[in-house]
């Protein structure tokens, strides 16, 4: 998936000029990466508690009014009945069902996950943190040769049950992947 990605890069900007934000619309493949980054890797396990101002039915569920409701985003973004290999780092989940021509979009409007909250009180800088994250994994693809150490084997993303963050050692050789007029900032 890192090769379809950098291939993605080099195939729609060369290597002439770096990522800019209004060609995300042509980054299926990074922005499902970070969609998958999203939805494994969580920056807390719970969002923040909420207070049911009304009786109200979610599901099979009934919640009466008063009621503290806690959401868990690893109950949602890792919930085998929704995600196949739920542990699995497979950013190919994020493409399924996109149709030639259709954008990945980083928010997930059918909560199989959450990453930034929702409603009215969810973050109100989901559309800044996505594309930050995008541009960045953008360009350090860009920027940098990745590969496999020489002493490690093969890197498993998988991760087990209760496994919330598990070191996978890259290394990254900066390479002059683009022109040097790219990097000058003189008119």
């Amino acid at each position: 998936m890192l090769r379809k990605a950098i291939d993605e890069l080099n195939n729609v900007f060369g290597r002439d000029r770096l990522v800019q934000e209004s060609d995300f619309p042509q980054l299926n493949c990074v922005k499902a990466c970070a969609r998958e980054v999203f939805r494994l890797h969580l920056i807390s396990p719970f969002i923040p508690p909420h207070v049911s101002v009304t009786d109200t039915t979610v599901g099979d569920y009934f919640i009466p009014k008063g009621s503290y409701v806690v959401l868990s985003r690893e109950g949602l973004g890792q919930n085998p009945k929704i995600w196949d290999n739920p542990y699995e780092f497979k950013p190919e989940h994020h493409l399924q069902g996109c149709k030639e021509g259709e954008e990945v979009v980083l928010t997930e409007s059918e909560l199989r996950f959450v990453s930034f909250s929702r409603g009215r009180r969810g973050c109100p800088g989901v559309v800044l943190g996505s594309s930050r994250t995008t541009m960045l994994f953008a360009r350090l693809l860009q920027g940098f040769d990745w590969s496999i150490p020489n002493n490690q084997g093969i890197i498993d993303l998988s991760k087990g049950k209760g496994e919330s963050f598990l070191a996978k050692p890259l290394l990254a050789v900066a390479k002059p992947r683009l022109s040097p007029n790219v990097y000058s900032f003189s008119k």
